[in-house]
């Protein structure tokens, strides 16, 4: 019998092994179907030396110190405030909106007693959702509330989910409130780093133990057999005593109930012989046509290479598509009334198999930001490790 099967080696399941493999002594097999480990979190040295993250900008922000020490175990970090820019009307805003935006959007005259409403408002509040000011009793508040809502998050949203904001689950639109104060960094956390040797090497050294046998270039579905009747799962005929699945849960029931939506990117890189290109490390472009943002590597990374020259990364979203030739690495689970529902009948499926593991933001159909991630496997192998313990 195998004994544990992960897939997946993102950081739910690279915690996961770890834990597993360090804790229990148990042998772990960790199946990724890309070429390399560390799922989305993945970078690499482009073709110029210069250091990029290939799925997209990560970044850590976390208000549990515990998270950053576990981390630390598998590579240094540093401190790393996430700063970014919005471009509205062809200026350049900060983002999160704060005080300052105000000012920008309507100038400082027209600030100053919109400022005051917002002070006496939200007293003692860092931040405000923006639907809460659109949905305020005070005019002037619902107006700019209005203002950000129409001219930066509908035509954000519209582009990164291709669903109008009251399609989809309340919780995406929120993800960013608005900062009643002129603090500038993206979230309000108190720990924010960054790996000094990219997420790639950490990941790397996370999964360097004995009982962990890691197979990249693998599909586990190829693999894997589930028969409800027997309530057995096998992976390449033998039975697995554990399987642990990070993957879009649809995939693994071959999409029996129809397929869940989750949303890709389509990454285009352009090289620049300027050492700067971009005001800032990460800027939002919500009204631009068909992209959303842009990354300028070598402002987020620790990158003290002597190359010349800088990377723009722009983000054009789509809708995944595994057969597709761009677009086929699944990002974002697409959370609205109805694929929510389809979620469930998927997870009463699972349910008939008390060895089977769904754990992380495609199997579980959740938006986890990278801080919640951590912390749910963390707390996740608590489960795994009863069952484990049990069966023995």
């Amino acid at each position: 019998m195998t004994d544990v099967v992960i897939v997946g080696s993102g950081f739910s399941g690279s915690i996961l092994a770890r834990k597993l493999a360090e804790e229990l002594d148990r042998p772990v097999t960790v199946v990724e179907k890309r070429a390399h480990v560390g799922g989305n979190m993945y970078d690499e040295t482009d073709e110029r030396g210069i250091l990029i993250q290939r799925y997209g900008p990560h970044f850590l922000n976390t208000d549990k110190y515990f998270i950053i020490e576990f981390l630390e175990q598998y590579g240094a970090l540093f401190p790393h405030t996430t700063k970014l820019l919005s471009c509205i009307d062809g200026k350049y805003v900060r983002l999160p909106f704060n005080f300052l935006t105000v000012q920008q959007l309507l100038g400082a005259k027209a600030a100053e007693p919109l400022l005051a409403k917002l002070r006496a408002a939200f007293a003692g509040r860092d931040r405000v959702p923006i639907l809460e000011l659109v949905d305020h009793a005070d005019r002037d508040i619902s107006a700019y509330g209005t203002l950000l809502f129409e001219k930066a998050y509908r035509t954000y949203t519209s582009k990164m989910w291709g669903l109008q904001p009251e399609q989809i689950d309340k919780y995406v639109v929120e993800r960013v409130p608005m900062a009643m104060s002129y603090d500038e960094r993206y979230l309000n956390k108190d720990f924010q780093y960054l790996p000094v040797q990219g997420f790639t090497k950490l990941f790397e050294t996370m999964l360097d133990h004995p009982n962990i046998t890691v197979q990249t270039n693998t599909d586990a579905l190829e693999h894997l057999s589930l028969d409800a009747g027997s309530r057995r799962i096998s992976y390449d005929g033998e039975p697995v005593e554990c399987l642990i699945y990070t993957g879009a849960i649809d995939e693994l029931f071959g999409r029996k109930y129809g397929a869940l939506p989750y949303r890709s990117l389509d990454i285009r890189y352009q090289y620049d012989a300027q050492d700067s290109v971009l005001p800032s490390e990460i800027v939002s472009y919500p009204q631009a046509d068909g992209y959303t943002r842009q990354t300028e590597y070598r402002k987020l990374m620790a990158d003290d290479s002597a190359v010349r020259g800088s990377v723009v990364a722009t983000e054009y979203p789509l809708t995944y598509d595994p057969a597709a030739a761009v677009g086929n690495t699944p990002y974002y689970p697409v959370v609205t009334e109805e694929s929510s529902a389809r979620y469930q009948r998927y997870l009463e499926e699972a349910g008939q198999y008390d060895n089977l593991f769904l754990c992380g933001r495609l199997a579980e159909f959740k938006y986890y930001n990278m801080d919640i991630c951590i912390e749910h496997a963390l707390e996740y192998y608590k489960n795994v490790k009863r069952f484990l313990e049990r069966s023995t």
